[in-house]
């Protein structure tokens, strides 16, 4: 992959820019990051990861 970022990053910058662009008010990103962290210690944790890892790896092998 050309450019690598970790996809947390990302979604901080995401969550970040709509909270800034009133698009999402604080409350609810809030609310989303914990429930995020909450979803991480489940036991789907393993399978979401597989599934972001292939999509990753899926946008990488797109050439232009």
């Amino acid at each position: 992959m050309a450019l690598s970022i970790s996809f947390v990053l990302l979604l901080g910058i995401v969550v970040v820019v709509l909270i800034r662009g009133k698009s999402v008010k604080p409350g609810p990103a809030i609310a989303c990051v914990l429930f995020g962290f909450s979803l991480a210690s489940t036991s789907m944790a393993p399978s979401i990861n597989r599934f972001m890892t292939s999509m990753a790896d899926m946008i990488g092998q797109i050439r232009f």
